[in-house]
């Protein structure tokens, strides 16, 4: 009789227990997945010129994006980058892709967004640096700069402009866009020709480069004076910058830690398992993405500072 007791007495306990449980659940609501959150998950990119409101393969990237991410995806075409910044920046879309001028733009603008990739080119560069080109000995040093004629981009040329006046400023060497030895040239091209003419002394070029600064020789504008018929030997390389990486995916940093995660392996597995969404997404450099982080744009941010914010 004692052991029927005891065994009717655990029985009532579990019970209660179960109950309780179940009063629990009924109280306290289920916490709701990410997903449920967001609603929607919008990827906000630029249009390309002449483009309108649409992207090549649209119904193939949002596939390929709503399957990575388990829930419904929607993307919003934007006119310009100004646009899509202020998209992210006010919440309406958590996700965007930009060049490296603009993701530094956002980031000054609300503090509210991170990389999460950036693509690399066949070679393994991953941005550009700018170079200091000087044909025959005619420019010395970078110290002698002021009295000799340097040939320079317009003034909106990121590699052949704004980047070389950039980095000299952060190691402390100011220059100011109108000084009289900089020769403004027309074009990236036209500034080449003026070295290759004899009508400047140096260049400010570009060059690309790997994650370890190392120089990639398949392109910039050595691999360009060459092309043009003036010999390796009479080129040398007087100052290089910081690398400027290619421009990132980025996603507001208050995302899930899940959904950034499921984003980072789907976009660093695109190029090897699905190439052809890859090449729908990145057309410009074709070696797949990599992981990004806030401190590969400092270049980037030091652009946007010294020119206020205009690209």
């Amino acid at each position: 009789m004692a052991r029927r007791g005891r065994t009717a007495a655990r029985q009532a306990v579990k019970m209660c227990a179960a109950a309780l449980a179940a009063f629990g659940a009924a109280a306290w609501p289920a916490r709701a997945d990410w997903r449920d959150d967001i609603g929607t998950f919008r990827i906000g990119i630029v249009a390309e010129p002449g483009g309108g409101n649409t992207i090549p393969g649209l119904a193939r990237l949002t596939e390929a994006y709503a399957n990575a991410l388990g829930m419904k995806v929607e993307f919003v075409v934007a006119r310009d980058y100004a646009a899509l910044i202020e998209a992210q920046a006010s919440g309406r879309v958590q996700y965007a892709v930009y060049s490296a001028l603009a993701y530094a733009t956002a980031s000054e603008r609300c503090g509210c967004v991170e990389p999460l990739v950036a693509p690399v080119d066949a070679d393994g560069a991953v941005g550009i640096r700018s170079v200091l080109v000087t044909r025959d000995g005619r420019l010395p040093d970078l110290a002698a700069m002021a009295s000799h004629r340097i040939a320079i981009a317009p003034a909106d040329n990121v590699g052949g402009a704004l980047l070389p006046l950039a980095a000299l400023s952060a190691e402390g060497i100011r220059i100011a866009r109108d000084s009289p030895f900089l020769a403004r040239a027309a074009s990236a091209t036209a500034a080449e020709t003026m070295l290759a003419g004899g009508e400047a002394d140096a260049l400010f070029g570009w060059e690309p480069a790997a994650a370890d600064g190392q120089p990639s020789h398949s392109d910039g504008t050595v691999a360009r004076l060459e092309a043009a018929g003036i010999a390796e030997a009479s080129l040398r390389v007087l100052w290089t910058s910081s690398l400027l990486r290619y421009g990132p995916h980025a996603v507001r940093s208050d995302l899930d830690p899940e959904a950034k995660r499921r984003l980072t392996v789907f976009l660093s597995n695109l190029k090897s398992q699905t190439p052809d969404v890859y090449d729908l997404l990145e057309r410009a450099h074709s070696g797949g993405f990599t992981p990004a982080l806030p401190k590969d744009y400092a270049m980037a941010l030091a652009i946007v500072r010294l020119t206020g914010g205009k690209e």
